[in-house]
């Protein structure tokens, strides 16, 4: 996969200027607001050594990280293979379904797995069958909450998520259309790693005003894909973690807290 400008720039202090970017907008809406914040991570179900460096280093900084699993990637075996990271993180690690095949079936336009060219009855054959596939490998690991590829999916999906039982979406900030009354909207604000922009600097820019926009809203959603990830990637995850994790006063939950915080609200 695409590896973005952010990550390929010669220019030595760029990582450690978003770090201090991102440290002063914390300083910031502090004065102002709660930060409640969680990580996401997309396309989990392969184990690699991205996969695994991702993993390792939200386990040395104990903070919790909610992973987008692809039904149909996963296996009993890939799903044994990361026992191990389970154990250690049973408190951190938060399991949920993205998409079914992760592959778009829009003829024209954005791609999107849920889109409006499937009817009602195919989206809601396919929810079925991810989430009974991950259910019967999961069990209870598994958060009843829905990331659809590319972040955008249909009405008709998202009145499907409903019947079907899970509790929240968690699509890009901004999505339309709405979700629907009773299935949580948990949007994601910050991209960190499928970028489009050309320039590092562009990229940098932009990726500050996300997190600006983040941390302002009630809850801040980070988005990863470890795919995408090369060694600057990775050292601008550990600035971050290292960053979020020597603010006590910062909240950082998963979907488990927040579909929970929902269902306790009359």
């Amino acid at each position: 996969m695409k590896i973005s400008s952010l990550y390929r720039s010669h220019d030595p202090n760029l990582l450690q200027k978003i770090r201090d970017g991102v440290r002063e907008q914390i300083r910031a809406a502090m004065a102002d607001n709660e930060i409640k914040v969680f990580f996401r991570a997309d396309d989990i179900a392969v184990p690699s050594k991205n996969f695994s460096r991702m993993m390792g280093l939200f386990l040395s900084y104990r903070i919790p990280l909610c992973l987008a699993v692809v039904p149909a990637w996963m296996t009993p075996k890939r799903w044994e293979a990361m026992a191990e990271f389970r154990k250690k993180g049973k408190d951190l690690f938060c399991w949920h379904m993205h998409g079914y095949r992760h592959m778009n079936h829009e003829p024209a336009g954005k791609k999107q797995e849920f889109g409006p060219a499937r009817t009602a009855q195919a989206v809601l054959n396919d929810l079925a069958r991810g989430q009974k596939r991950l259910q019967a490998m999961m069990g209870k690991d598994l958060t009843p909450v829905f990331t659809p590829p590319w972040n955008r999916c249909s009405m008709d999906a998202l009145m499907m998520l409903k019947k079907t039982g899970f509790a929240a979406v968690s699509r890009s900030h901004g999505s339309l259309p709405a979700a629907p009354e009773g299935l949580e909207d948990i949007p994601v604000h910050v991209d960190l790693h499928t970028r489009k922009e050309t320039s590092a600097e562009k990229a940098r820019q932009k990726l500050l005003e996300e997190f600006r926009i983040g941390l302002a809203s009630p809850v801040c959603g980070i988005m990863l894909h470890h795919m995408c990830m090369n060694d600057q990637a990775f050292l601008l995850l550990e600035y971050l973690l290292e960053l979020f994790s020597g603010y006590g006063q910062i909240q950082k939950i998963t979907y488990r807290e927040l579909i929970s915080q929902q269902g306790s609200n009359p």
